[in-house]
């Protein structure tokens, strides 16, 4: 499971170094490169295990797609996703529809969260915490029946 924060810096290209806990994370589960995508449930890219991101793809492939929101998750998941190879100095090249979509700059915050890495502009993800803050009550319940 991948856990731990980390801010790096993209350089001009679009890569980006993945924290050394994180990257022996994803290798350990699988030796083809990893998969990065957009993710619909916040302003982020996800970064995936291929042997993950194949487990998406099928449950998706496996659900009706006679339901609209079916259809429109595939599209835009599988449409976005790319192998992302982590070179030599452990960077990943994150592609510019991709960059766009999670309005990435030069400042980037690395998270771990479980199943998925996801990388946001350092910027939103400070933004992102404040607001978890501020509906702590709601988030506190839910802390709660996890015995934290």
């Amino acid at each position: 499971m991948a856990r731990g924060r980390f801010t790096h810096s993209m350089d001009d290209k679009g890569r980006v170094s993945i924290p050394a806990v994180l990257r022996t994370e994803l290798q350990e589960q699988d030796e083809r490169p990893p998969i990065l995508t957009n993710l619909v449930d916040c302003p982020a890219v996800g970064l995936f295990s291929h042997d993950r991101w194949l487990e998406i793809e099928q449950r998706l492939a496996n659900m009706s797609q006679m339901q609209p929101e079916i259809s429109s998750l595939q599209r835009m998941l599988v449409s976005g996703a790319v192998e992302a190879p982590i070179d030599g100095q452990g960077r990943i090249l994150i592609p510019p529809h991709l960059r766009e979509h999670a309005g990435l700059e030069r400042e980037l915050t690395i998270a771990g969260v479980g199943r998925r890495i996801e990388i946001w502009d350092k910027a939103r993800f400070d933004e992102e915490l404040g607001a978890i803050r501020e509906r702590g009550r709601e988030v506190s319940t839910v802390a709660a029946e996890l015995g934290l």
